[in-house]
């Protein structure tokens, strides 16, 4: 009970831990956990009784707000005035997705928050359409004295911000930290005979120097830029990456298609403290740019290469020498084999202790790579993605197993040569038990295996370690379109108390008896994935929603033996339902998922194309609502 009396900071700081669901419970122990357990992000939707809602946040040292689908009538406009006035001084962060708001409703608001650090006014093109955003200059005065400690400032996906808005905006905060422009148009137009970016202050996009001209203001404090889905040239980035003084932690450059290799080893040679770096779908590079990488950034934390697909094995056991790297992605990097990952982390120390992996898609990914991988990466790996890394067989659910005990989440979706032996730890009795690699260009062996008799589930209760139990921390799990797993795997191995998240999607042997023993076992599920497993039926959902409290999202997309009555459960005992998928499932009515919808106070999505046997035309139904309540944001 000494817990009691600790400060609220702490007490806060210790239930961070602890899954939103969870928080809710320890809220109900005394009051000053209670107070410590409210998340202080609060998102809802404008109506009539957010007013009163944001009166009452003003008991509240601090909140963030995340207001969605404002617009430019008068409830909207009261809805800002009340944060205004209520919570002005007590906000940190402020987003406003979804709307389309006016210049003077944003700018009678601002001037009352003068302790916001983060500011999100991503998409919101109404602000910037005509160009004369913060054009006066008592309005520019305002907003500088209210966010000066602005830190961060999201402007992505704006396709009207100018030069002028954009310099008005920023010369508003002085000491940025963050900035995001994913997704706007810039003009990254360079001189090649002065060798210097071209753009005037009257320009209708966002010009190269102007852009240049911030970042040497902002150098010394500037250490975040996302330039993801923008036309940035090499060239642009090679003046970014020169700005005097500029030392970047944090860089995006997703979806950027136009650099080169070049530009990568300069922006490495000159941004060398990098700790994070986002080159996904940037199809030009090459494993130049890993080698870069692998040299020159030695603080790096996080790499994405996803999508990638020039990249080749050179470079990555470079890559694995940098100590700090604990996350990389290399997902639809198609022509790597992992062989130069196993190089890499053999090699002595240092050496990365990887806490995230993803190798989805890597087709040429086999059973020896994995079996390498696993003894080298041990208890620091937390996530591991093999989605679709089609020739991994059950002697890599072996070695996942036995040397990767602190795994968090796991991805095996479209494995389909995992079967019931793999999940069970043990070894199919006509295959060999050496790992071996298949051809890359072969198909996956399509034979069912052998049946796991009583006899060898009495063997498998009887060793240890072996089985996919040994991961007892596990909490998302995806097994789609596994389609040899049966329910002799699903109701012997699937025994995970900490499971949030679980995907059996696409499982044809699979029946209520598999639902029925994960409802049991896995209590803490939030997310279920059953879609497209056509024993699922009403006799399991009414033996297995009454003991699933949490659940939020459900998937049944194609169970054709799922009816209204699996409707009529749910309604009864998952009242924290978000969405529901029930897609193409021919003996649920429409008539149906209305009273579902009446009787759920928390759904926010129903999809249900094609319900009820329908042609498509009557009932051909994506029914997506806005709930008219406040809820708090998970």
């Amino acid at each position: 009970m000494e817990g009691l009396h600790l400060p609220i900071e702490i007490i806060s700081y210790i239930l961070s831990y602890l899954h939103v669901t969870d928080r809710k419970e320890a809220s109900l122990v005394c009051k000053s956990w209670y107070e410590a357990s409210q998340d202080n992000r609060f998102q809802f939707p404008v109506s009539p009784s957010s007013l009163d809602f944001i009166r009452a946040l003003a008991r509240r040292p601090r909140c963030g707000l995340i207001i969605l689908h404002l617009d430019g009538s008068s409830l909207s406009r009261q809805v800002l005035v009340e944060v205004g006035t209520h919570l002005g001084p007590f906000l940190d962060t402020l987003a406003l997705p979804g709307s389309s708001i006016t210049e003077s409703s944003l700018l009678g608001l601002l001037p009352h928050l003068t302790s916001l650090h983060k500011l999100d006014l991503q998409g919101l093109d109404s602000l910037f359409m005509s160009g004369a955003f913060l054009s006066r200059e008592e309005h520019r005065q305002q907003v500088h004295h209210a966010l000066r400690n602005l830190e961060e400032l999201d402007l992505s996906d704006l396709r009207y911000l100018s030069d002028l808005s954009f310099n008005r905006l920023t010369s508003c905060v002085p000491r940025l930290r963050q900035l995001a422009l994913a997704g706007c148009h810039i003009a990254f137009e360079f001189d090649p005979y002065r060798g210097c970016p071209v753009g005037s202050g009257s320009s209708a996009l966002v010009s190269l120097r102007n852009l240049l001209s911030l970042l040497q203001k902002q150098a010394s404090t500037l250490r975040s830029l996302d330039l993801s889905r923008t036309s940035i040239t090499p060239e642009s980035l090679r003046s970014i990456a020169q700005v005097p003084g500029l030392r970047l932690e944090e860089l995006s450059l997703r979806g950027c298609k136009e650099l080169t290799d070049y530009a990568m080893e300069v922006l490495c040679t000159h941004q060398n403290a990098l700790k994070m770096l986002d080159l996904s779908a940037c199809t030009e590079l090459s494993s130049r740019t890993v080698l870069a990488v692998a040299t020159k950034l030695k603080e790096l934390n996080s790499l994405s290469l996803s999508q990638d697909c020039k990249i080749m094995n050179k470079g990555l056991a470079e890559l694995m020498a940098l100590p700090c790297l604990s996350t990389l992605d290399l997902s639809e990097c198609l022509h790597v084999s992992g062989a130069d990952l196993v190089k890499g982390l053999s090699a002595p120390q240092p050496r990365a202790q990887l806490k995230i992996l993803s190798l989805r898609n890597c087709t040429y990914i086999g059973d020896s790579v994995i079996y390498s991988l696993t003894q080298l990466l041990g208890s620091n790996l937390r996530e591991l993605d093999l989605t679709s890394c089609i020739c991994l067989t059950d002697l890599s659910v072996h070695a996942i197993a036995t040397y990767l005990p602190g795994l968090v989440v796991l991805r095996l979706g479209w494995c389909k040569e995992i079967s019931d032996w793999g999940l069970l730890g043990m070894v199919e009795p006509t295959k060999h038990c050496e790992p071996r690699d298949k051809e890359p260009h072969s198909l996956p062996f399509q034979e069912k295996p052998q049946l796991v008799t009583d006899k060898d589930l009495g063997a498998f209760t009887e060793q240890a370690g072996a089985s996919l139990l040994a991961i007892r921390d596990l909490q998302k799990l995806d097994l789609s379109a596994c389609s040899k797993l049966t329910d002799t795997s699903i109701t012997q191995v699937l025994r995970f108390p900490e499971l949030r998240h679980l995907s059996l999607s696409m499982l044809p042997e699979i029946s209520d008896e598999s639902l029925v023993s994960v409802a049991y076992h896995c209590r803490s599920l939030t997310s279920l994935a059953l879609s497209h497993c056509p024993q699922i039926s009403d006799q399991g959902m009414v033996r297995a929603l009454p003991l699933l409290h949490r659940l939020q999202h459900l998937y049944l997309a194609c169970c054709n033996a799922i009816t209204n009555e699996t409707l009529s459960i749910i309604a009864l005992h998952c009242d924290r339902l978000r969405t529901l998928d029930i897609s193409m499932c021919k003996d649920i009515t429409v008539h149906q998922v209305d009273h579902l919808q009446s009787r759920l106070p928390f759904l926010e999505k129903v999809q249900c194309r094609f319900v009820n046997g329908a042609d498509g035309t009557i009932n051909n139904i994506c029914n997506t609502r806005n709930v008219n309540h406040l809820k708090k944001y998970n």
